[in-house]
């Protein structure tokens, strides 16, 4: 019997903050759990703590869960709640993403200032982006465009917006929804033209493997459509040794019995680009996504990838 309240590692913005209480709440729901059995720790990331320079120029993915990963790896938290696009494909030794919640709108959300739509801007407008795919499929449609480097949190990025250092910024809708800012965005992205990353909109929840314990606690929040869906996106990432220095884009949709895939990748001028789909069976998501990334990387060629070095 649990005596103790389950430890859950967050990071402290907003967003995860919403997160991780949604996670909580629905754990609360699903065992008849009081709150107080859950108890949420705040821990700052290197990620949160450098603003001023792009992910790829200071490690990749892995800034936003280094720290939190240590402490559950050594047993100080028993769970990690955690955006799923934010997530490295290779977890330390022992860990595993045991969970996830239903999934959220995979949209990339268009914030204008001076223009309502993508297309619309002026010539030479400046968009603010810290996302490498956003930034080259940003140019891929209009090249014309200034990108410049938005880093910081969702206020941070709005409040730059409104001073006025870009015309127009671009934020995960999942993210606005999940913080009451869904009616900021004046566009929604077709996803179709400009596909999300990967594990975009989800959430999951990261456990120690042998912990049978908390694994049986989390499997009764763990949305399988979206579990299905995120290995798929994953594995397509982790075949193309995809980071915050590769633009990569993808989505899975699954119904339980068949999993459909599409992805893209870009030179980060957005010149030049390849997209492939695949479709196979739910519980073979995994290999649906790394299929889908061999066969781009064979279309795309060796010196494709170069580029991104």
């Amino acid at each position: 019997m649990q005596t103790k309240p389950f430890r859950i590692g967050t990071r402290g913005s907003p967003l995860a903050m919403a997160q991780a209480h949604e996670t909580r709440a629905r754990l609360m729901a699903a065992h008849g759990l009081p709150e107080e059995m859950f108890e949420i720790v705040v821990l700052s990331t290197k990620g949160d703590r450098i603003t001023d320079r792009s992910l790829a120029l200071i490690g990749g993915k892995g800034l936003f869960t280094e720290e939190i990963e240590a402490q559950l790896s050594s047993g100080e938290l028993d769970f990690a709640v955690h955006s799923s696009k934010d997530m490295p494909t290779k977890l330390p030794e022992g860990l595993e993403l045991a969970a996830f919640l239903p999934r959220e709108d995979i949209r990339d959300a268009f914030i204008g200032r001076t223009s309502k739509r993508l297309l619309e801007l002026p010539e030479n407008a400046t968009v603010g982006s810290a996302s490498l795919r956003r930034q080259a499929l940003i140019r891929r449609l209009r090249p014309d465009l200034n990108v410049v480097v938005f880093r910081g949190q969702v206020e941070t990025r709005l409040r730059k917006l409104d001073e006025g250092q870009a015309d127009a910024t671009l934020l995960a809708f999942a993210g606005l929804k999940r913080l009451g800012k869904s009616d900021i965005p004046t566009e929604l992205l077709d996803p179709d033209q400009f596909p999300p990353a990967p594990a975009q909109g989800a959430i999951c929840v990261e456990a120690r493997r042998d912990d049978r314990r908390v694994r049986d606690l989390l499997s009764a929040i763990d949305d399988a459509t979206t579990h299905q869906a995120v290995a798929c996106e994953r594995s397509f990432l982790a075949s193309l040794d995809g980071s915050c220095r590769t633009p990569i884009a993808g989505y899975a949709v699954s119904d339980g019995m068949q999993v459909r895939f599409r992805g893209m990748i870009l030179t980060p001028d957005g010149t030049r680009f390849h997209e492939v789909e695949e479709t196979g069976h739910a519980s073979a998501a995994a290999m649906v996504g790394e299929r889908a990334g061999v066969r781009i990387r064979e279309e795309a060629g060796s010196s494709f990838f170069e580029s991104w070095s």
